[in-house]
């Protein structure tokens, strides 16, 4: 009777975890370890950790991602994985875009490419961005100011590499979506840069200065 007891007692607790589950939660799906993914909360936003399936469709291969969702958008670190297992591209995300490093491999493992991305802070309007010389990254030679179009960004280093070899085929230097040129022998001048950019713009980057 005691063991019947004890039965019932675990089994009722388990149960009133899937109701506090069920309750939290729109739909989700339950892993085979138990944890709860593919969260979707009550006003339709993706949420947590999330496993992302697309099939092969006119030629192209299918595969699957697997990342976290934080309102609706990608948030941190995301894997692709081709649909034999195969890691095919590591992504970091920051509002909802690429941000940081991109990683991206051929099906059979070798890196082709490696790129940098900015994604912009949504509540701004301008973002002030330094350009480095290209021989010497620590050494800052000018700024550019950006407008926030809501999109993110290549700033950085791409790199193409043979995925045989790993041998570098090419390197390129975005500064937000434009090939940088080395203008480390003659820099900017800041009451140049000043005179061309817009009232709005100076203004903006003196007060980000200032704080």
């Amino acid at each position: 009777m005691f063991k019947l007891t004890k039965l019932l007692s675990v089994f009722c607790l388990l149960l009133g975890i899937q109701f506090s589950v069920d309750a939290q939660w729109k739909s989700f799906v339950l892993s085979r370890g138990g944890d709860t993914l593919n969260r979707v909360d009550f006003k339709d936003n993706k949420q947590g950790p999330w496993v992302l399936s697309v099939p092969a469709l006119r030629g192209e291969r299918g595969y699957e991602e697997e990342g976290y969702f934080l309102n609706d958008q990608r948030e941190g670190a995301w894997k692709r994985f081709s649909l034999e297992g195969v890691k095919i591209a590591e992504e970091n995300y920051r509002w909802g875009k690429l941000n940081g490093k991109q990683l991206y491999f051929s099906y059979n493992g070798g890196l082709i490419r490696e790129e940098q991305w900015r994604a912009m802070d949504p509540a701004i309007a301008y973002d002030t961005v330094a350009v480095y010389d290209l021989k010497d990254p620590d050494k800052q030679v000018g700024e550019v100011v950006v407008k926030n179009e809501g999109i993110s960004m290549r700033n950085g280093r791409f790199v193409h590499y043979d995925p045989r070899s790993g041998r570098v085929l090419l390197i390129e230097n975005y500064v937000m979506n434009k090939v940088q040129e080395d203008i480390s022998s003659s820099p900017p001048k800041q009451d140049t840069v000043a005179r061309v950019l817009p009232k709005v713009i100076q203004d903006f980057d003196k007060k980000k200065k200032k704080n």
